[in-house]
């Protein structure tokens, strides 16, 4: 691992010292499950990311075989482990100490059951905004096949589940939808972007080419174009003319016919983005105000039966896409408008931003009112609050909010979790929006290189090892001693369970696995781990 100061990017010396680090994997990579090395790169304050450029980055090779008596360990930590990989065997008993009274160290314990079952997972990953297009594209060729393979190849962590912007966002370089002008009621304007053409179909195409997983798409709308808005502008306080409701789901099937003659098929579509921007617009980027009466109106009487009567009836449609703090009163209020509303919708898309201020309860209250629906969570970032840095390069806490906030939704019915953009620049954009945010892989295009930050380890905890239509266990406890813990049988009956070690001091923990054994190790100070048996 090399270690470096923050103006330290460039020059024979760091040159030699990835040459020596490239060979020592061409003389490892033969072994299953040995991992390229991460080469370190600080930030200060323990701020610390991996460099990447187009001759090297850091990867972990695909788990093939785990012996019956045995589990893998997987774990990073903010002193600088990147999954690093550790054999041990199933014991027959907890294995931990007695408590002593002078003795520092925790020690926690948790059991997983395997007969208690509860939601399948549909996966994880980011989004395909522009911004992430125009940061990938931005670096060498090399550079940028090393950065896809990082989110999509198995040597990555392998990314199943991304979010598609259906025009322009506020992390675009400028707001635009795909009938822009005036009134057009035949759509005979309609047409892609050229962000479309440029950055999203190709990048879209390049991950399904690379991935060994099926990539399933969920699709959403900021805004329409603004002549069929009550402002006529992108963002503002602002609804959907009532005359335009019909031309609107006509419009959003255009985009779905135009991506399936691209070969892009898409999995879900929601009713559309965080409504309440357009109701409450603190930041002012491109938004739809919905009510949840408007919604369920529109819906059920004009976009659903659209789709459902379509080519494309095979895409799913979520409602809501807004912060968990309006559960589960919003859906009820839709339920209430039209109980049709739930013929036509399958779950349900989430976004964390305000999770600090409302527990995981709501989800729990929400799959108990719905329990035939799905939650899914479509959109995360960091630095999007006043108070906060819009990029603190390097930062495990955001890591570790990462982290815990994916173990809370997963132990409260939640079916996957989707990050942001997928890239962004040093300085969180571009964002016509001025709305910058941090992301787990940074770009900087100037030195042809890429930076891999906590948050893409916190997201690779999950995604690299938890597998489409893997189940929920039940673990007991989930939290304790600021240690949290979740997990999930995967398809071919492997048992994951991810942790997170929020102590500062070193962790031992035992796992009680119902049926094959106990998982002793130690847990170091500030870590993620991944557990497999």
């Amino acid at each position: 691992m090399y270690y470096s100061n923050g103006d330290d990017t460039s020059g024979p010396q760091i040159m030699l010292k990835f040459s020596l680090l490239v060979l020592l994997c061409l003389l490892t990579s033969c072994i299953e499950g040995v991992s390229r090395p991460c080469v370190l790169k600080d930030y200060g304050r323990e701020h610390r990311v991996c460099v990447c450029n187009a001759t090297y980055c850091d990867i972990i090779y695909k788990v093939q075989t785990i012996n019956k008596d045995e589990f893998l360990s997987f774990i990073s930590s903010k002193d600088g482990l990147r999954f690093n990989r550790t054999n041990g065997k199933l014991s027959n008993n907890s294995g931990l100490p007695l408590p002593q009274a002078s003795s520092p160290r925790t020690t926690v314990s948790f059991t997983v059951k395997p007969g208690k079952k509860y939601q399948k997972i549909m996966g994880f990953g980011g989004a395909f905004t522009d911004a992430a297009g125009i940061n990938i594209k931005s670096l060498s060729k090399m550079a940028q096949e090393n950065l896809m393979r990082s989110y999509f190849s198995e040597h990555g962590i392998e990314y199943n589940l991304c979010r598609l912007p259906i025009s322009g966002t506020d992390f675009s370089t400028h707001p635009y939808s795909y009938d822009d002008g005036t009134p057009d009621p035949q759509l005979s304007r309609f047409a892609l972007a050229q962000e479309d053409l440029e950055y999203k179909i190709p990048l879209i195409q390049w991950a399904k080419n690379m991935s060994e997983k099926e990539i399933h798409l969920v699709a959403a709308s900021w805004s329409p174009p603004p002549w069929m808005k009550t402002n006529n502008d992108y963002a503002g306080f602002a609804f959907l003319k009532e005359e335009y409701y019909d031309l609107y789901s006509k419009y959003l099937l255009r985009f779905l016919d135009e991506y399936k003659k691209r070969d892009v098929n898409i999995w879900a579509m929601s009713t559309g983005n965080e409504p309440s921007n357009g109701i409450l617009p603190i930041k002012r980027f491109n938004s739809l105000g919905w009510t949840p009466i408007s919604v369920t109106n529109w819906t059920v009487n004009y976009f659903g039966p659209q789709l459902r009567n379509s080519i494309h009836n095979d895409t799913i449609l979520l409602a809501f896409d807004d912060q968990r703090l309006f559960l589960p009163w919003w859906i009820n209020l839709m339920v209430r408008a039209d109980k049709r509303i739930l013929e036509y919708i399958n779950g349900f898309a989430v976004h964390w931003y305000w999770d600090f201020l409302i527990g995981a309860k709501v989800i729990n209250d929400l799959h108990e009112n719905y329990p035939e629906k799905f939650t899914l969570y479509t959109e995360a970032s960091v630095g999007d609050k006043p108070w906060e840095k819009k990029v603190d390069i390097g930062s495990w806490e955001r890591g570790e909010m990462y982290i815990a906030d994916i173990i809370q939704n997963l132990n409260a019915w939640v079916t996957g979790w989707l990050d942001w953009s997928l890239a962004l620049d040093t300085t969180g954009g571009p964002s016509w929006a001025k709305n910058q945010v941090d992301s787990p892989i940074l770009v900087n295009s100037s030195a042809d290189e890429f930076y891999r930050q906590p948050m893409f380890y916190a997201m690779g905890h999950a995604s690299k090892f938890v597998e489409r239509g893997g189940v929920r266990l039940q673990v007991s406890p989930t939290v304790t001693r600021d240690v949290h813990a979740t997990a999930v049988q995967n398809p071919d009956g492997r048992i994951v369970i991810i942790m997170l070690n929020k102590n500062t001091v070193s962790v031992q923990v035992s796992v009680e696995i119902g049926g094959k054994g106990w998982v002793n190790m130690e847990l170091p100070a500030r870590s993620f781990a991944t557990i497999l048996c």
